[in-house]
C-alpha cells in the first residue's frame, strides 16, 4: 500500500523537510494545534469539543493547504499518526478525535496548563 500511495502522490524531499519543517514550528508556537480536514466529521466532533471548551487553538485545514498532503505525511512521521484529527496540546500529541474525547475529564486543566483558556 505504501508503494501504491507514493506511486500516485509523490512528494519530494525537499517539500517533505519543509512540510515536517512547518508542522513542527505549528506545534511549537500553539499551546493547542489541530490537524483537520474541513469534510471530516471526526475532525468537526474535534472543534466542536474544543470550542465548547472556549479553548483557543491554531487550525490547519489540510484540505484547503497546496502543502497539505506533504504535512499530513510529515505528521505520520512526527507523531505515526496519519489520520485526522491530529492532536497536539501543550507540544503534546493527543492523538485523534477518539483519543480527545477519551480525556474530557481532563480536558480543562490539559488546556489551562497549556495556556488555551
Amino acid at each position: 500500500m505504501f508503494l501504491f500511495r507514493r506511486l500516485f502522490h509523490s512528494i519530494t524531499p525537499e517539500a517533505m523537510s519543509a512540510a515536517k519543517t512547518k508542522a513542527q514550528e505549528i506545534i511549537d508556537s500553539n499551546p493547542v494545534a489541530v490537524f483537520s480536514k474541513s469534510y471530516c466529521p471526526y475532525c468537526k466532533a474535534t472543534k466542536d469539543l474544543l470550542d465548547s471548551t472556549g479553548a483557543k487553538y491554531f487550525l490547519l485545514e489540510l484540505d484547503q493547504e497546496s502543502d497539505g498532503s506533504a504535512l499530513q505525511d510529515a505528521l505520520q512521521e512526527i507523531s505515526g499518526q496519519r489520520t485526522v484529527p491530529n492532536v497536539y496540546i501543550g507540544q503534546k500529541h493527543i492523538g485523534g478525535n477518539s483519543d480527545l474525547q477519551a480525556k474530557k475529564s481532563q480536558l480543562k486543566s490539559l488546556l489551562t496548563d497549556a495556556g488555551a483558556l
